[in-house]
């Protein structure tokens, strides 16, 4: 079942209109979560809403939104006001422009949305301005309000649908001066060039997701699952940094490794691990956790489907 959709409304192309839907494109849900737990009781921890001068715990009804203009002085602003300035963005996505994917900073890409048409009808409408942007190979830019603030979003053809991409706005991106300016000037030598393009060559690939693994949710896993079988916990030895001392005699060092890398035969009379099974960038519990359904207990032992969500602790 798909996710319920994030907002609803229009997305409009000059004079062509169709209702459409947002639906977010990525998730973190299946990730390795905790709770805050209260060391005496080994009860959770709940956080309430406190008057900050007396420590009273205050109602929803009585909290409102306010503007500090100085310390300790606010000017009051109500959900009435709110909803008066409104912006038209709020049900409609409207078109300004469109530009060449190149020429958007990804400093300013903030996170994906999926798009396509709300319901039955306006499929036709939809098609329409998608293979349009897909022939021009464009972005279409246009604004959009969630959460209640209105975002730049860029939208680009994905198969059926649509991508749309919240953008940063230029107050919010900062000033790569204010990092970069004490940076010393150094001359790059044609011989360190050269090998350093060596090692670039011999590393060279394509972007294929699957192929990566978070490392730090797979041991916090094999952590959660050693606890639960009653193993001590020993602190490893943490690798140490080297400094470089010779950077030429470095990269040279590196171009024999990674070509060591590439030539190296799989030992005699030992067979090669076979890869850990799982699905694109998730992880198996190696243990069932208690108070989880019984088919749950059968996950370590199967290969999960595509795209199928990860049993979390």
């Amino acid at each position: 079942m798909a996710p319920r959709a994030n907002w609803k409304g229009f997305l409009r192309l000059s004079l062509v209109t169709c209702p459409v839907a947002l639906y977010p494109a990525t998730s973190e849900s299946e990730k390795i979560s905790f709770n805050q737990l209260n060391r005496q009781t080994g009860h959770r921890i709940k956080y309430l809403k406190v008057d900050a001068e007396t420590g009273d715990e205050v109602t929803n009804e009585d909290i409102f939104k306010g503007y500090e203009l100085e310390k300790g002085q606010y000017i009051e602003v109500s959900k009435e006001e709110l909803e008066e300035i409104a912006l038209e963005s709020t049900r409609t996505i409207e078109i300004d422009e469109f530009v060449d994917r190149s020429d958007i900073d990804p400093r300013y890409l903030i996170r994906p949305y999926y798009m396509r048409p709300d319901g039955k009808v306006g499929h036709d409408a939809f098609a329409v301005i998608r293979e349009t942007i897909r022939e021009m190979n464009k972005v279409a830019i246009g604004r959009v309000v969630l959460t209640n603030r209105e975002h730049i979003i860029a939208l680009e053809p994905m198969d059926k649908g649509l991508v749309g991409t919240l953008l940063r706005y230029p107050y919010e991106v900062r000033s790569e001066a204010e990092y970069f300016d004490e940076i010393q000037d150094v001359k790059v030598t044609k011989d360190m060039l050269d090998l350093a393009r060596h090692i670039v060559n011999q590393k060279a690939g394509r972007f294929a997701p699957e192929k990566f693994e978070d490392h730090y949710e797979t041991a916090l896993i094999e952590l959660i699952n050693e606890k639960r079988a009653g193993k001590v916990i020993r602190p490893k030895e943490r690798p140490k940094g080297e400094n470089v001392v010779d950077l030429m005699e470095a990269l040279r060092r590196s171009v024999g490794k990674e070509a060591g890398k590439e030539a190296a035969p799989a030992k005699a009379g030992k067979p090669a691990k076979k890869p850990r099974k799982a699905a694109a960038g998730q992880k198996e519990m190696l243990m069932p956790i208690a108070g989880k359904k019984a088919a749950a207990k059968e996950t370590s032992a199967k290969k999960p489907a595509a795209g199928a969500r990860r049993k979390s602790a």
